[in-house]
């Protein structure tokens, strides 16, 4: 049966936006042959020189989706790897935060592996390659999609889009690296640089326990400049560790043995990094989550012309600043607390004994993220909150590393903590993400854009407003929201 040209047109519309919101596909078109032999240009041939590697050394890819930025690391003829090149990124899309479902435009954050097999020399988007996910980690949890590239065009749609140019350099060099005997290369991608001041600034963030395990991984490529053994289980990455026994993504972590000295060092560099994320806290900077409308490109790419979707460029990320909320049992504790020590001091000068220590640091806040109004602020001690907040396993402190790990040591003392659940749900100031909606037209664009405009901040109830008269007013008449697109 032969169709209308009209509805043979139809079809193949369809099949191409199926193909763009299952990632980006490109294994529908085959764009021209050659592209993926050229050689190694002599510029970045020189810069392998300058750093003591070589063509068939190993590779290692890390990514930030913040700063947008994309670096190749070449291991040196002594092990380590050195940094070679660092390329801006010219779009990726989503927010910041993983990947989590098929057609949520999200690029992927966590640890991804590339084998030979999924490089693509026919691409559409010039040349590309499948970064791995969903990996181990991203099937425990349920997450869902493919199709994820580092590819060229600078057209994301999930994925880390490069210039042509761009993208050709970093082909060829990972292909040498195939080519030389490596069978994987280790992609890490990461929200943003992992510096304490962006943990400072994302603290309150809800993927703030997500990007502390990836901090792990980080601190172990930084400390040892070798590429970290990645183990997954209990549904969370394990990072510089080995098994004798089989492991399973989902089930609880055998036994598993690790590099003393190794662990040793990163967990003081990870107790170095919490110390200036405290100080950064105390000087007042305050918690931010940052918007996008349509993810980001580094700044040198101000004005290129972008093929997805250029308008959500225009007005560039917003940091909301969230509210950190000190709830009345962390006032009472300090209250206590500083009565205490004014009363020692009084008993030392009576006595002629020295006065008790300064605190380090005034009680810790219990901090509510104002988008998170269902959850229940701990107040607990700022030693608590500073051995807990970071550390060599998926946040882990030092001092519970030994025992999840197997390592022996006795259990460490539980500090006491006040649960504070408010009396009336907190209300949120701070608007959802926009979601991106392939299925809107360009004539409809402004109309919804307006749609999904950030809302304004609850107005706070009148006093003597009771419980229902608050329900009416806000959180019984919830704002509209437009259909979820079609992915």
């Amino acid at each position: 049966m032969t169709l209308p040209f009209g509805r043979l047109a139809a079809v193949g519309l369809l099949g191409a936006a199926g193909a763009m919101l299952a990632g980006c596909d490109d294994s529908y078109l085959d764009n021209g042959p050659n592209r993926s032999e050229q050689p190694i240009s002599r510029a970045t041939l020189a810069e392998m020189t300058k750093i003591d590697t070589t063509p068939a050394s190993p590779v290692l890819i890390r990514t930030y989706k913040k700063e947008a930025e994309l670096e190749i690391w070449k291991m040196k003829s002594d092990g380590h790897y050195a940094l070679l090149k660092t390329y801006p990124m010219c779009r990726w899309s989503g927010q910041l935060g993983p990947k989590t479902r098929e057609g949520d435009m999200q690029v992927p954050e966590g640890f991804y592996m590339i084998a030979p097999g999924q490089m693509n020399p026919n691409s559409h988007y010039y040349l590309a390659f499948n970064v791995g996910y969903p990996n181990a980690y991203d099937r425990a949890l349920g997450r869902t999609g493919g199709s994820v590239m580092v590819h060229g065009v600078c057209s994301s749609a999930g994925c880390f889009s490069m210039t042509d140019e761009q993208v050709a350099d970093i082909y060829v060099i990972a292909r040498d690296a195939f080519r030389g005997g490596q069978r994987e290369i280790q992609l890490q991608s990461y929200p943003f640089h992992m510096t304490a001041e962006n943990l400072a600034k994302y603290r309150l963030d809800p993927n703030i326990a997500f990007w502390k395990e990836l901090k792990s991984g980080s601190d172990h490529f930084e400390v040892t400049q070798a590429e970290p053994s990645v183990v997954v289980c209990g549904r969370h990455y394990v990072f510089g560790a080995t098994s004798d026994k089989p492991v399973s993504a989902a089930e609880p972590c055998p036994a598993l043995q690790r590099d003393d000295d190794v662990e040793t060092a990163v967990a003081e560099k990870a107790d170095r990094d919490e110390a200036k994320v405290a100080e950064l806290v105390a000087s007042g900077v305050k918690p931010i989550r940052t918007v996008y409308a349509d993810g980001g490109q580094n700044p040198v790419f101000a004005g290129y012309k972008d093929e997805s979707d250029p308008e959500a460029l225009i007005s560039g990320p917003q940091d909301i600043v969230l509210e950190q909320r000190v709830s009345a049992a962390v006032r009472v504790a300090a209250a206590q607390a500083d009565a205490k020590r004014q009363h020692a001091a009084i008993m030392a000068r009576i006595n002629g004994t020295a006065p008790p220590p300064a605190p380090a640091a005034p009680p810790a806040d219990a901090a509510v993220a104002a988008p998170q109004p269902q959850t229940v602020a701990i107040a607990t001690t700022p030693a608590a909150m500073a051995s807990d907040s970071g550390g060599s396993i998926w946040g882990a402190s030092t001092s519970t590393m030994k025992k999840w790990l197997h390592l022996g040591g006795q259990d460490p003392a539980q500090p006491q903590v006040t649960a504070y659940v408010p009396d009336q749900p907190i209300p949120s100031d701070v608007p959802l993400p926009p979601r991106r909606d392939a299925s809107v037209g360009q004539g409809e664009k402004q109309a919804h854009l307006a749609l999904h405009a950030p809302l304004p901040p609850a107005k706070p109830a009148a006093d003597g407003a009771t419980p229902s008269q608050n329900s009416t007013d806000g959180a019984g008449s919830p704002a509209p929201t437009a259909p979820a697109p079609a992915q």
